[in-house]
Parts: C-alpha cells; sequence; structure tokens
C-alpha cells in the first residue's frame, strides 16, 4: 500500500509581534546553586537540577506594551539539555492583564550565554488582546549569562 502525503502550502511570511526584556529577581535552589551550574564549578548530579526563576520586565510592540512577571521552572537535565517551562502575567499599559505560557529549551553558546527557543500560548479574555489568543508565537531570544545581571532579552514572532 503507498502512502500518500498531502502537500500543505505554508505561509512562510513572518512577523515580528514584540519583544521582551525581562531581569531575574530570585532563584529558589534545589540542592544545587544557581552559581555553580552557570559557573559549571560543580557538574550535574545525575538526576539533574531545578531551579524556579522569578523575573520581571517589560513586553512592547506594536500591538502589546506593559510589564511582565513570573517563574521559570527550569531543569537541567543531567544530559545537559536545559528545559524551559514558564508561567507569568502580562500587565499591559492599559491595565488589561494576559496570562503567558512559554516551554522551550537552552542551548549554552560558546560566550558563555544561553540562546532561547520557545513556543508561547497567551490567554485573556479582554476585547482589545483576544488576537492574541489565536497566534501561535515562537520567542528566540538571549539569557545574558556572562554579564551576571540576570538578563533576558527576547523576541516574539508569528506567522
Amino acid at each position: 500500500m503507498e502512502a500518500r502525503i498531502a502537500k500543505q502550502r505554508v505561509d512562510t511570511k513572518v512577523e515580528h509581534l514584540f519583544d521582551e526584556e525581562v531581569y531575574l529577581t530570585g532563584i529558589t535552589e534545589y540542592g544545587m546553586s544557581w552559581e555553580s551550574l552557570v559557573s559549571g564549578r560543580e557538574p550535574l548530579p545525575p538526576q539533574g537540577a531545578r531551579f524556579d526563576i522569578a523575573f520581571e520586565g517589560r513586553i512592547f510592540g506594536d500591538g502589546i506594551n506593559g510589564r511582565i512577571k513570573g517563574v521559570d521552572y527550569f531543569e537541567a537535565r543531567a544530559d545537559g539539555k536545559f528545559i524551559l517551562t514558564l508561567h507569568a502575567t502580562i500587565t499591559t499599559d492599559d491595565g488589561a492583564t494576559i496570562a503567558l505560557e512559554e516551554k522551550g529549551a537552552m542551548v549554552v553558546t560558546p560566550d558563555g550565554n544561553g540562546q532561547l527557543y520557545l513556543t508561547m500560548n497567551f490567554s485573556t479574555a479582554y476585547p482589545q488582546y483576544q488576537w492574541i489568543n489565536e497566534k501561535q508565537i515562537w520567542g528566540v531570544g538571549t539569557s545574558f549569562l556572562s554579564e551576571g545581571k540576570g538578563r533576558v532579552a527576547i523576541s516574539g514572532f508569528t506567522n
């Protein structure tokens, strides 16, 4: 039996929606220090390590502007993969609130920073922001680990 795959037309137009700039505001450690992980002073234990990383900052773009605050439930796996699971709240400049969930991975680059790859899901009932609920959004960014200030910059895109 011959398998047939329907060819799909893919819209390759990419639209930049927003940028985020956040700063780490606190880290909960579960048996391994964040500093040890970032500096490479200690190897990851066989079971990996977990950190809850609080952050806050700003999100800005043509259709959405405001403050963002949340937590990244960061998992450093023993095989060296870093898994990101973020939950945040956006409070827009006009007072609306938007729930945000991000999932993805971080890869440490040769300069000591982290390259982020994320999928993003938004949820709100505010009429002026319901458009974002329907979007498939991905983010790319950098965690500036080498700066030691906990700065993270992310750009959100859709097609």
